[in-house]
Parts: C-alpha cells; structure tokens; sequence
C-alpha cells in the first residue's frame, strides 16, 4: 500500500527534477557541471549585501521568541511604506503577511482561497510553484497564453475563454519567469478588467520589480485599481541576493468587504505555523533601505546588466535560434528550430546538452508550456563564464544542425 494522495502523481518540479539529478551524479563521478537551472544568486558568488549582515549581527537576540504571526511590526512598516510608494492602497500594516519565501505565502494565500475543483487562471508558460500549488489542493491550473510575437504579453482574449463558473483568481507574474517580460500598464489595465467583470480575485507576484533593465519602470498591478482585490507578493531572495534567508512577503488591497474575509482566513493559517522565519525578518528595513544594492547590479558595469549583455551578445544571430531579450529578472527564454535542430522532446534535447557539454538548462514544458521547443538559460555566472558556455551551447547546436 502506498501512502501517497491521488494528487501528488501530478506535483513535480523540473527545476530540481531528473535533469538536475542527473547533474548531480555527474558531478558526483568528477565531472563539470555548469548548473544554469536555478535562480540562485549566491551560488555564483553574488554576496550577501553589508547592510544585512550589519542587520543580522545588531538585532539577532530579537530573533529568539516567536515574533508576531503576520510579521514582526517595524518589518511589516517598511513594506506598508513600500507598497504604498508605488501606489498600491494597501489599507493597514496588518494587511502585510511576511512568509517563509513566496513558496509558503503561494500555498496559504491559494489554501484560503481554492476549494477542491476550483480553477486558477495562470500563464503558460508558468513558473510551477504556482500550478504546482494549485494541484496540491485539488485545483485545477487552468493556463492562458503568452504571446511570444509581442514580447511574451498575455493574451487577454485567451484568458477570457478559459474563464468558467468555477475560476477564482487570475495570477500574474511581473516581471516574468521564466520569460523575464516586463508589462506595461495598458496591459496590466486590461488583466484588471478582466477580473472586474467577472470577479476574480488578482495575485500578482512581483519579486523581481527592482531587477528591471534598461532605465525601465515596473508598474505594480495593485496602483491600478482600487476596486479590484489584489494580493501582491514579493520578497528579498532575488533582489539581495538572500534566496536561503526564505523571505517573502504579500499585501492584501482591494475594497474591504472582499478583502477583510481573506486576511482573516490568512490570519488563521499563519497562526497555524506560528510564525515566519524570526531571524529573516530583522532584516527587511536595512535591506528596503539599501536601494544602491540592487541597483548597481542592473546598470551597465553592474553583474547582472553584464551577464545579460554578454548571454543575448553570443546567442544573437544564431541560425535556428530566437529570443525576446528580457526585461527585467536574469533569465532568457530562446526558441529552437525543433526541426533543425532535431528536437523530438525538449526533454531529451537538454538532457543530450548536459552530457554533451556539462550544461543545465531547464526545457519550456518544465514551466507547463506545451510545445518542445524553448528552454530556460539562468544568467548568473559572470559574463565571460556565460560567454565560453553560450559558445559550446552554440557549437552544440551547429553539430545538431549537421
């Protein structure tokens, strides 16, 4: 007898899944890996920011009771005061959750929200946790495209058709993973619209706001609208480079009579697990205030601007091989020519590049996409390590290509 629910047989992440594992016995047997699955900052040497080590040293006696169950009250401040600033009419500080990592917050705030057999509109392609999330509860991801023509927009007329009596919420991931898009506001207006008329509740994770290239400006959904309710989730993983610190956070807005019920159901489920991670929270303020942080990685000179320059600079041109540059985050997600490049599955294509040059990258259908022919390249390594890898990537795919 297997103690397993029906429902796990559908939960699975190819981020850490058998292509990862695989690199992993690899490494194992001596060989080289370059692991470009993960968005994981400190893995490639980007360090813990000064303000938050000086943070942690300073207050970590703070951290040793249980702390409030939404959050400790000067961190939950810092992110009202945040949210605020970028318009979002966030009503109180105690409409501020901080969580163990959106991972935690995703599965609480859909937790109170999904019934068995619900629906949950989310983009294809997806970052998992979201559809994973929603299958764990006994939901049902219901997937709206993406438009790669115009920039990996959402398609409103294709989020429109898959609305049915029982879809309860509209996900929007800005700036995106994995296509690393960034929406404009008239786009952002029509989701809006969309959930206005047929009252949908609109979660919209925004982690990578402040990684936002090219003098480009990101727009919080939530300023949009004040009668629309929005949860908006994000957090310090990404931005400060802290992903094993697991801090994340959501603000709940919207009119109140819609609002008030979910934050006391909210209220409920945090009380369950107590309490986030005590120590993480201490550092929010100093590292909200540390703005110059995050943003000499993104300006030209900066890590990251350069690692983007130096991936999209050795794959641009490349017979076969398309991208939409991204916007925002540090991930790019190139289309292959399936047949040029004899791709039956994108699984087994990236499953040949990893034995073939020692390169990870995680295929479109582990984001839920349904055809074969786009992966995910993680830019994190610095720009002349991704440069001597997008060329054996290259060389690669020209051997590929006969």
């Amino acid at each position: 007898m297997a103690f397993l629910a029906d429902r796990m047989a559908q939960v699975r992440s190819d981020i850490r899944g058998p292509l990862f594992e695989e690199a992993l016995r690899m490494q194992a047997q001596g060989l080289e890996v370059l692991k470009l699955n993960t968005g994981n900052p400190g893995t490639f040497g980007f360090p813990m920011p000064p303000s938050i080590r000086a943070a942690l040293s300073a207050r970590m006696d703070e951290a040793v009771p249980y702390c409030d169950l939404r959050g400790m009250p000067d961190a939950r401040q810092v992110l009202f005061d945040y949210h605020r600033g970028k318009g979002v009419p966030v009503p109180t500080v105690e409409d501020i959750f901080i969580g163990n990592g959106i991972s935690e917050l995703a599965l609480m705030l859909l937790g109170a929200l999904l019934n068995p057999g619900d629906e949950l509109l989310v983009p294809a392609p997806v970052y998992t946790l979201w559809s994973n999330s929603a299958r764990m509860l006994g939901a049902r991801p219901v997937y709206y495209r993406c438009d790669e023509q115009s920039g990996w927009y959402p398609d409103v007329a294709d989020i429109r058709q898959g609305i049915t009596p029982r879809t309860r919420a509209l996900l929007i991931i800005n700036p995106n993973n994995p296509t690393g898009a960034l929406y404009p506001k008239a786009v952002l207006e029509q989701l809006l619209q969309v959930a206005r008329e047929h009252k949908l509740l609109v979660i919209s994770d925004e982690i990578y706001d402040r990684l936002v290239f090219d003098g480009q400006v990101h727009v919080s959904t939530a300023s949009l609208s004040e009668d629309v309710p929005v949860v908006t989730l994000n957090g310090l993983s990404k931005s400060h480079n802290i992903c094993g610190f697991r801090c994340g956070w959501m603000a709940l807005s919207g009119p109140a009579a819609q609002v008030r019920p979910l934050s006391e159901a909210l209220g409920k489920l945090a009380a369950v697990r107590l309490c986030g991670n005590a120590l993480t929270q201490l550092v929010i303020p100093a590292a909200m205030a540390d703005e110059a942080f995050t943003r000499q990685m993104i300006l030209p000179g900066g890590r990251l601007y350069e690692q983007r320059q130096a991936t999209m600079d050795t794959l641009r041109g490349v017979p076969g091989l398309s991208f939409v540059p991204n916007a925002a985050a540090f991930y790019l997600f190139p289309k292959l020519d399936m047949q040029r490049f004899h791709i039956e599955t994108d699984q087994q294509f990236c499953l040949d590049l990893l034995h073939e040059t020692g390169i990870l990258v995680i295929p479109g259908s582990g984001f839920d996409l349904p055809n074969h022919d786009h992966l995910r390249i993680v830019m994190l390594p610095e720009a002349g390590v991704l440069r001597e890898a997008m060329g054996r990537f290259v060389a690669f795919l020209e051997k590929r290509a006969g």
